[in-house]
């Protein structure tokens, strides 16, 4: 089945049949609904469900047999399926592919379906907010949103990159999360709604794109398949740039692509300011827009004058756009660049993980097999536009890009690659069991393995100590001391889970950083956690020290509640706590031990909340 032709009635019939305005509804082939169908092609219609349900749970078996080959950084199937976990996921997996077949053979009648592609894909991920900050990279983001919160946008546009500490982060998302703190309060639940949205806003544009390169049927597949994909739904509650850099990046693409199909001056400027805002997420967006030229290229249809007159339009007003950018601190991205091009490039190959890994494991299998068919397809057809969804892949195979949350921002593109690749097969029923068990399969993969993995870890701490904080009665006064003790097992600056506690409660942190934890620069210089010592403590914590607007370090002699941040059980003892912080908590008696420790990651946040006697 050609995935061009709109006179195809399978072509026409997606995973939920919809109309798409009053009055004029799809054509309907019996043959494909099983009306007026012959028996035996209702037994191999059968056969194939049967067979594709067995190859769905036999995937899953052959993946945890080979999990030792996943070598992700965060969510390993190594680390989250033990041995005795395989059964239970295989019995849940059952129930899951079952109601895949249900929801499939299901026929809706839809008006609007990317208003019901945005609701359904932003409940899937508002169910995963229940995972703690697991990536200390949160830190910098909240620091930077907290000097908006607290300073204003002025004091954030004026002191980002001096007095705002910005490492190689680009401002468009701190900015966004520092609005969001601004206008609905600092509150973590905040950001993951916002974060939810910028997800299903992607899952709208990947459909979009689809339906504007070839059919409504291609996009609907592929903004269905992004919950197919179990690592990104992990990261979508925590607070980091890779969601929102996947949203402004999809958007941009989704708006070039209108803007060479349809011209207009308003829709070519549109498309280059959606660039930009993609080009401030991240740096490595940068490189993934090398996908605009190949927009042009697969639209020549349009003519060359025409083609050569919008593409100009679009890229002088991106250049002199990013130009005005950076002109504004034109020193702070230079640096950062440097930093990128001697430290993060080079360091990337020692930190990467496996395509196997990222693929296979994080991505679910038939997403990438039926990514690969489509190449072989677009190939047969000569299908020009589909080097604007294959560009990225191949880009990343070329240059062995590794890193799974570099490659978070392709997704979208590769789950339009597998969307092509499915509607291929000419059984629309099929077709919608196919996308339906593979989202079934990757449900079921993240909330019943890699979410309860992730809540076991000693990120946790954080979050419930935060909680508890929030319930103490302190009286009038509000701040809560902050005491963290070097981590034994690890390098990472243990200064770093001060603004992710902070995220978690409403009362105020104070803390002073201790100069003397810095480690060896040569221990430091190629880690991939350099960034925790060029963090720098942001003034709002450590205010509280200083008296009478002076510089020098005062000493807290009031008797607040006081937190202190471990790495190791033994270091919680008297012979592992030092005189001076013994001597900050006479007085005062344990409330609370929270000491959840998982044996995967070095760095551990355990903890203890002592209050006045």
């Amino acid at each position: 089945m050609s995935g061009t032709d709109q006179n195809h009635v399978g072509d026409s019939i997606p995973w939920l049949q919809w109309r798409p305005w009053a009055g004029i509804a799809f054509p309907v082939d019996h043959k494909i609904f099983g009306l007026n169908k012959s028996k035996p092609e209702q037994n191999i219609d059968t056969l194939l469900i049967i067979l594709i349900s067995l190859l769905t749970l036999t995937t899953f078996l052959a993946l945890f047999v080979f999990r030792s080959l996943d070598d992700n950084r965060l969510t390993s199937w190594q680390w989250v399926f033990a041995g005795d976990d395989a059964l239970k996921i295989v019995f849940i997996l059952v129930i899951g592919v079952f109601l895949a077949y249900v929801v499939s053979s299901i026929s809706l009648s839809i008006r609007k379906p990317a208003i019901g592609l945005f609701i359904f894909s932003f409940i899937i991920s508002a169910l995963s907010w229940a995972e703690p900050e697991v990536i200390v990279d949160a830190s910098r983001y909240f620091v930077q949103a907290k000097f908006l919160e607290l300073y204003g946008i002025g004091y954030f546009f004026s002191e980002w990159g001096k007095e705002i500490a910005v490492w190689t982060d680009l401002p468009l998302v701190p900015l966004l999360y520092g609005l969001v703190f601004k206008f609905f309060g600092e509150h973590r639940i905040g950001i993951q709604l916002f974060n939810s949205l910028l997800f299903s806003g992607t899952a709208v544009l990947t459909y979009l794109i689809g339906k504007t390169l070839w059919n409504e049927t291609v996009g609907l597949y592929g903004g269905v398949l992004l919950l197919g994909i179990p690592f990104l739904l992990t990261q979508v509650p925590l607070m980091l740039v890779d969601v929102a850099t996947m949203f402004f990046f999809t958007l941009a693409l989704f708006t070039t692509i209108k803007a060479v199909k349809q011209g207009g001056t308003a829709l070519l400027l549109l498309a280059s300011v959606t660039i930009v805002l993609a080009m401030l997420t991240k740096y490595s967006v940068w490189l993934m827009l090398s996908v605009i030229p190949v927009v042009f290229v697969s639209h020549f249809e349009y003519g060359k004058k025409t083609l050569l007159r919008r593409a100009t339009v679009i890229t002088l007003a991106t250049f002199f756009l990013i130009g005005i950018v950076l002109l504004w601190n034109f020193n702070v991205f230079a640096e950062q660049l440097k930093l990128l091009l001697n430290y993060q490039v080079p360091g990337l190959k020692r930190w990467g993980e496996s395509l196997a890994s990222t693929f296979f494991f994080q991505v679910h299998p038939y997403i990438t097999l039926a990514a690969l068919f489509s190449t072989y397809v677009a190939i047969r057809k000569k299908d020009l536009k589909f080097l604007i969804i294959g560009w990225l892949l191949l880009l990343v195979i070329v240059l062995e890009i590794k890193r799974a949350r570099y490659l978070i921002v392709i997704f979208p593109m590769l789950v339009l690659m597998a969307a092509y690749g499915i509607n291929e097969i000419r059984n629309v029923k099929i077709n919608r069991f196919i996308v339906s068990s593979t989202v079934a399969s990757a449900l079921v993969i993240t909330f019943f393995g890699y979410l309860p993995f992730l809540q076991k870890t000693s990120a946790i701490n954080l979050s419930q100590a935060g909680k508890y904080l929030d319930s103490i009665d302190t009286g009038k006064t509000q701040e809560i001391e902050v005491i963290t003790l070097p981590q034994a097992n690890t390098i990472v600056n243990p200064a770093v889970s001060v603004p992710v506690l902070d995220l978690f409660t409403q009362k105020t942190l104070v803390y002073r950083d201790d100069k003397g934890l810095i480690p060896d620069p040569r221990l430091i210089e190629k880690s991939p956690l350099r960034f925790t010592w060029a963090y720098r403590n942001p003034k709002f914590f450590s205010q509280y020290f200083f008296t009478n607007g002076g510089t020098s370090p005062g000493i807290l002699k009031k008797r607040i509640p006081v937190v202190i941040i471990f790495g190791d059980a033994s270091q919680a003892n008297s012979q592992g706590i030092s005189d001076q912080i013994t001597k900050r908590i006479e007085g005062y008696r344990l409330a609370k031990e929270l000491t959840i420790i998982d044996k995967v990651f070095r760095y551990q946040t355990l903890i203890r909340v002592y209050q006045p006697v």
